[in-house]
């Protein structure tokens, strides 16, 4: 039984402003219809023998997955792990290999970031049936994508010696397998040429496949302190409302480090399956500008956009028109509350905009106009400091209890669903066209019972 782990954690800094460090790049819909998460999902539909997946992420970002995943049929929230704060992908490893373990004693564990642009599904998924063979025989298998092009924002993977495939009658999904010779860092550009040319270089792909005995046996060996948190922080979890929240106290103290250093550099059970695909980490705007589709001058354009004399350039707009004029190789991306122009070449410095808002703890680096919450979402669409206006989206179902504070009344405006609204001893019926104030200091509660969202457009005035 393959157990998939969506890694779904990370703040997605390099996207800014479109990915926020609440509402980070893999649940954008960037690519299309779906989500980065959304998508990694769907590919599962290929794999053989894969079990329901388990999706570890920050508590912060629980809400707005949890809505991604009910979007698609067939997931739930109940396969989260939540982690209350990030500490790279060894702690997340650990923590998966601890929950497999606790289902199945031979599960394999196949850990996918949630970020990832992967163009041929069945490469993919025949890449994943052969590493499966391996990792039954002990080995901890990584994915190497072989490079078509000199990238020098990958790290990459050394090819060792290939390992015996001749017991295996499966052609059609074999692929060479090979042992690791070595991991490199990210090379300059006349490195990463010289590493195409030798055909001995896989990028590192972050995507790994093994028994979860075996990455938890090697984790206790090379990175013991990690193992020694992460089953403090498991045994003390507590299950809310569908979901597994990890003990904070163990797991802040338990070390910050990726899988690759704490065990794959240091293993000598280490495997490298290859496969040829499309792949993308989406890691810059010049990224999404390689992998995006191009039109005849090689734009990429998302969104309402009046181009004129624009080469080789990505121009995404998001809330308004955006005009763009005799320019070329550059970044345009526009938001609601911000806007990002910057060569193509500067896109990998982006992340340094983003630091800067945060270190002055501006809005802009953490949130977009939507807030995700248990019972749905709540739109910002007015910062005007008097006259406060949001869009309130209650899911089927749920209540959302609100108080207004004391220096504010409010109006509510049903414009869709149905539902109930308590306030004191009374309930009322909800539906379109229903208005009503609400005092200061006073409490009131909303329940959405139809089968679409109710939704409410609320004003707040000053007292």
């Amino acid at each position: 039984m393959i157990i998939p782990v969506i890694l779904a954690g990370g703040s997605g800094t390099r996207l800014w402003p479109m990915s926020r460090e609440l509402f980070p790049k893999q649940l954008l819909r960037l690519t299309g219809s779906r989500t980065m998460f959304q998508q990694t999902l769907v590919r599962l539909g290929g794999v053989k023998n894969a079990a329901d997946p388990m999706v570890i992420c920050n508590k912060e970002h629980r809400y707005p997955v949890t809505e991604q995943l009910l979007e698609l049929d067939g997931y739930q929230e109940s396969a989260m792990i939540l982690e209350p704060g990030g500490r790279n992908t060894a702690p997340a490893v650990a923590v998966a290999a601890i929950k497999a373990l606790s289902v199945n004693s031979d599960a394999r564990i196949l850990i996918l970031p949630a970020d990832h642009l992967i163009g041929d599904t069945d490469a993919f998924c025949r890449a994943v049936h052969t590493a499966d063979r391996y990792a039954d025989m002990g080995y901890l298998i990584t994915f190497g994508v072989i490079p078509d092009t000199p990238e020098t924002g990958y790290g990459y993977i050394r090819k060792g010696r290939a390992l015996d495939n001749h017991n295996h009658t499966d052609k059609e999904s074999l692929t060479e397998v090979c042992a690791i010779d070595r991991f490199v860092e990210k090379p300059d550009f006349n490195t990463a040429e010289k590493y195409l040319a030798s055909g001995q270089y896989c990028w590192n792909s972050g995507m790994f496949l093994f028994r979860a005995a075996d990455v938890y046996a090697e984790l206790e060996k090379y990175a013991p302190r990690i193992v020694a948190s992460c089953q403090e922080a498991w045994q003390k979890a507590t299950f809310q409302d569908g979901a597994f929240c990890l003990d904070q106290a163990s797991f802040s103290r338990c070390p910050s480090d990726s899988i690759d250093y704490a065990v794959m550099e240091k293993t000598k059970k280490g495997a490298m399956v290859p496969f040829q695909a499309a792949w993308n980490d989406l890691g810059s705007w010049d990224a999404m500008w390689e992998a995006g589709d191009k039109d005849a001058d090689r734009n990429v354009i998302k969104g309402e956009v009046i181009a004129r004399g624009l080469k080789n350039s990505l121009v995404f707009s998001d809330s308004r028109l955006v005009a763009v004029l005799g320019i070329e190789n550059t970044v345009v991306v526009e938001t609601s509350d911000a806007l990002l122009v910057a060569d193509r070449s500067r896109a990998q410095d982006v992340k340094s905009v983003a630091a800067v808002l945060k270190g002055e703890n501006r809005t802009e680096a953490f949130c977009r106009e939507t807030a995700y919450s248990e019972w749905g979402t709540e739109t910002r669409i007015s910062k005007d400091p008097e006259y406060m206006i949001r869009r309130i989206s209650i899911r089927p179902s749920k209540t959302m209890e609100f108080t207004a504070p004391c220096e504010r009344r409010f109006h509510w405006t049903v414009i869709s669903g149905t539902g109930r609204i308590r306030r004191e001893d009374s309930v009322m019926n909800a539906q379109k066209g229903l208005f009503l104030e609400i005092a200061p200091q006073s409490g009131i509660g909303a329940e959405s019972t139809g089968e679409d969202p109710l939704v409410i457009i609320e004003v707040g005035f000053p007292v």
